[in-house]
């Protein structure tokens, strides 16, 4: 028998969740997905100092403050990493706007236009690109905007269904639903330290979605994402995308036993309805979810501090030249 990596491709596309240059060489998946906490540890190495280099003189050239200038650089370097990924890849990358941008739509259509505009310049087919952006109340605003543009976005931090709905409503192209980290909370919280794999809450809040999306007409793309073992993987075979880590690529590469379909749109079924959604009902249903308010504070400062921590580096690299 194929290995179960092999034949969840059969019915989903496989993503992987990585920056690593040579990681994506090695796996080859169909799309791939960046962040800075996954830039920050690619560009510890050798690979990325090249580009490193190049983000960090294209910012000189532009001028400007030195808090400009800083901005430039990293937004280059995602750029430059993205190209790379794009020359390994049949698909998609997605680049993620400034986690510090997550509450002010104004700013995230500004910064989502210029990745775009850096790709364009870059000679990069800008169809291939997803602008990633956090699923606030702002973030989907701006998403809802850069989709009639024709610029399409992946909505991150995704932990709750309110999120999940007004991101389709929004037109939003694809959504990461963070499966690993929904588990997390719920070991945290409940005092359980283990859930089977049928019963993990981040595979039954992605299930709820996909068949939410799918009984409803929705076109938004579900990515389950944040994967922290194999048997989740395993619980969402057939979800439209999974963006999953080298490690658990291998797992699944390792396994020879069967993998059985779990989700698939001509079954899909579901008893949720909602209208209109506006902000007062986002954000009444986001404050009466505990764990998705927690983990998507939480998951904002995280990307923050490793954004910061990555300026640090470009702010060095750039004295030492």
């Amino acid at each position: 028998m194929t290995s179960k990596l092999d034949q969840l491709k059969t019915m989903t596309t496989v993503v992987a969740d990585t920056g690593d240059i040579d990681a994506i060489a090695q796996w080859r998946p169909e799309d791939a997905t960046t962040n800075p906490s996954l830039l920050l540890k690619a560009a510890a190495s050798e690979a990325y100092r090249p580009m490193l280099d190049k983000a960090v003189a294209q910012a000189r050239r532009q001028g400007g403050s030195g808090a400009e200038q800083l901005t430039m650089a990293t937004d280059m370097l995602a750029v430059l990493a993205g190209r790379e990924i794009l020359n390994l890849i049949p698909g998609v990358v997605s680049t993620e706007v400034d986690a510090r941008l997550s509450f002010d739509t104004t700013a995230t259509l500004a910064r989502a236009r210029r990745l775009v505009e850096l790709y364009d310049q870059q000679g990069v087919d800008t169809n291939r690109v997803l602008i990633k952006i956090a699923a606030t109340w702002e973030g989907i605003r701006a998403a809802e905007q850069l989709e009639k543009e024709g610029i399409h976005c992946n909505l991150t931090l995704l932990f709750s269904f309110i999120q999940a709905a007004a991101c389709a409503q929004a037109g939003a192209f694809l959504i990461s639903p963070f499966v690993g980290r929904i588990l997390d909370w719920h070991l945290a919280n409940t005092g359980r330290d283990s859930y089977p794999a049928a019963e993990d809450p981040g595979v039954l809040s992605v299930t709820r979605i996909y068949n939410y999306y799918k009984a409803n007409g929705f076109n938004t793309v579900v990515m389950g994402a944040s994967f922290r073992n194999k048997g989740e993987i395993e619980m969402l075979a057939g979800c439209d995308r999974l963006t999953i880590s080298p490690a658990l690529l291998q797992e699944l590469k390792d396994d020879h036993g069967d993998l059985p379909q779990q989700l698939a749109a001509d079954s899909a079924s579901s008893p949720d309805r909602f209208g209109t959604i506006d902000e007062k009902l986002f954000r009444w249903e986001s404050n009466e979810d505990a764990m998705a308010t927690e983990k998507l504070a939480d998951g904002i400062r995280r990307f923050t501090a490793d954004q910061i921590e990555l300026e640090n580096r470009v702010r060095q690299l750039s004295k030492a030249a």
